[in-house]
């Protein structure tokens, strides 16, 4: 199975507000920078959007080692969506559906692909790659900003 890296991050300026979102996968010493936005979003939308058009890029099943500064994806994937599904779709309370649900729902089809190990990154911390998705994930917001 091909061993992966992953480095995910979000960014909005305003929430909601312009939002980009960047990515990082390595194999070895190929690296490849995803990068994407839109308009009008919220900054959990753009990193639960990094990871999802990271595992997207992906053409066969891999071992993944995912790192993200975001505890709202890494939190919810290891910790609050069997519940979600558990109970429809619903948060604890089960009077509400789960905010982003059309994201979280694409993510959960994407996730039993691949083997995923969950590194969590303090965020602005010096951290190279996480350095790096910040930059491309702030152009794409910066360049929805702007037009």
């Amino acid at each position: 199975m091909t061993t992966i890296e992953i480095f995910t991050d979000g960014a909005c300026s305003g929430n909601p507000g312009s939002g980009g979102w960047g990515a990082i996968l390595r194999c070895g010493d190929v690296e490849k920078e995803l990068s994407g936005g839109a308009p009008e979003t919220t900054n959990n939308r753009m990193e639960l959007t990094a990871v999802i058009e990271a595992l997207k890029a992906l053409k066969r099943e891999c071992e993944i080692t995912l790192y993200t500064d975001s505890r709202y994806v890494m939190d919810g994937v290891n910790e609050w969506l069997p519940n979600w599904k558990r109970n429809n779709w619903r948060t604890t309370n089960k009077k509400s559906e789960v905010k982003n649900l059309d994201l979280w729902q694409e993510l959960d089809k994407l996730l039993p692909l691949h083997k995923i190990k969950w590194v969590w990154v303090k965020g602005h911390n010096g951290h190279p790659e996480n350095e790096r998705v910040d930059k491309l994930a702030r152009t794409q917001s910066r360049q929805r900003l702007e037009a």
